[in-house]
């Protein structure tokens, strides 16, 4: 059984798998592997595009090295998979990544060693996806020969707050032994403390259940905020009404987009029909929660047509494109839901990030964000995503990019007063 003091990998390198490299490689031997030659060029400079790890925490990684070359992790005798596990266009989970990653991490497993995963799965799918090609490629016998382990990322990117070591880390294992080797590892970074799981199975339904309750929560939000709107109510003055009250939660309205929260839910949804059950209330969440950025869109081109601004050929610029606030994330973005409508209304549509790569949005997205608004151009305003530099502009930065004599302000984060946007979700 592979010790915690011997040479791990970490296999992935974005925003889970760079920080548990960097924290590891403070105190032990870590070889940081990713396919994408370009970020290990990257990493190896110094720097990191997901803005999740400075300059100065990766010199901090004394002993952490980077490669994209499969056969530099021989001598691993430890493995953390961190992957991504996306949804395809039927919105079924694509675990394409997470067993390419397998294949390739059994082309080099030994006796002894262990795999452990922390992209998030459906329950079982350690065991009945990826240890099946572990053993394919590798020739070894699981249990006998080499052991799993999972541990579910709790990320949150652009989170400065709540970090790897200061969140609590769900652990486990295939054995008894296996198990208490893994928590053990995790223990010796996170010092807010591990929870060892008493299977795989329960580390993998603890993780994809996080976010499906969240997931439901924002769609109740969202379903009130609809209703609220029609009954022209202010949905904000509401919810901090309720608030008042010690256990109301305090969700918000919004686009649910994401790595997680929008994506999750699937997973645990696909399990579900697999053994015979048909989700009701997980599944409608969803769709109330996917078709937000229609409902966005249609608000917009409502208040337009009261105002006698024809939507068809209106010049629209949209503040944000990542998932939120503060953070170069794109993945799973739902603000391209909102600018799709709009297209598809005849509107030209503007759509501004200072935290985006062009390139990033171009190749994932297909939309080509401008350099900077043009100021008193725009027959509406979408403030998306409450980056700080939007927060900053206040309600006149903001309006300066209206046409002066008319325009409207939709203000979908709550970042201004409610009399000083002419819109709120």
């Amino acid at each position: 059984m592979a010790q915690t003091h011997e040479r791990m990998a970490v296999i992935g390198l974005g925003y889970v798998g760079l920080p548990l490299a960097v924290e590891f490689g403070k105190a032990r031997s870590v070889v940081g592997f990713d396919i994408n030659a370009g970020r290990i060029a990257e990493l190896k400079a110094g720097k990191d595009s997901t803005l999740e790890v400075d300059a100065d925490e990766l010199a901090s990684a004394a002993h952490l090295s980077f490669t994209s070359d499969i056969e530099d992790l021989r001598s691993c005798t430890m493995f953390v998979v961190t992957v991504p596990t996306p949804i395809d266009a039927s919105r079924r989970p694509d675990l394409t990544p997470l067993l390419r990653a397998s294949e390739s991490v059994g082309k080099v497993l030994k006796r002894g060693d262990i795999v452990i995963y922390e992209s998030t799965v459906y329950p079982g799918a350690t065991e009945e996806d990826c240890v099946p090609v572990l053993e394919r490629v590798s020739g070894l016998i699981f249990n006998t020969d080499f052991f799993v382990g999972y541990s579910p990322e709790r990320i949150n990117p652009g989170d400065k707050s709540h970090r790897l070591t200061t969140i609590t880390k769900v652990t486990s294992g295939s054995t008894t032994q296996t198990a208490e080797t893994v928590d053990a590892l995790y223990a010796s970074i996170v010092t807010a403390g591990t929870h060892m799981a008493p299977s795989i199975r329960v580390a993998e339904a603890a993780k994809v259940i996080e976010n499906t309750q969240r997931d439901l929560n924002i769609a109740l939000i969202n379903e009130l905020a609809i209703i609220f709107n029609k009954m022209n109510i202010d949905t904000e003055a509401v919810l901090r009404a309720a608030g008042t009250k010690w256990n109301f939660l305090p969700f918000r309205p919004g686009l649910v987009g994401g790595h997680c929260i929008g994506v999750d839910p699937y997973y645990l949804t696909h399990k579900a029909e697999m053994i015979g059950y048909h989700p009701q209330i997980i599944l409608a969440g969803r769709r109330l929660n996917d078709g937000m950025g229609a409902y966005v869109a249609g608000q917009l081109a409502k208040e337009m047509g009261r105002r006698r601004i024809h939507i068809n050929g209106a010049r629209v610029l949209v503040l944000g494109l990542t998932f939120k606030e503060n953070c170069p994330d794109l993945r799973n973005t739902r603000v391209v839901d909102v600018v799709s409508e709009l297209l598809d209304f005849g509107a030209y549509v503007d759509v501004y990030d200072p935290w985006v790569n062009p390139d990033e949005a171009i190749n994932e997205l297909a939309l080509q964000p401008i350099e900077q608004p043009m100021v008193g151009a725009y027959d509406a305003i979408i403030l998306a995503v409450a980056h700080n530099q939007f927060r900053d502009m206040g309600v006149a930065g903001l309006r300066g990019f209206g046409k002066p004599d008319t325009h409207i302000l939709y203000d979908l984060k709550y970042v201004l007063a409610p009399d000083e946007a002419d819109l709120r979700l």
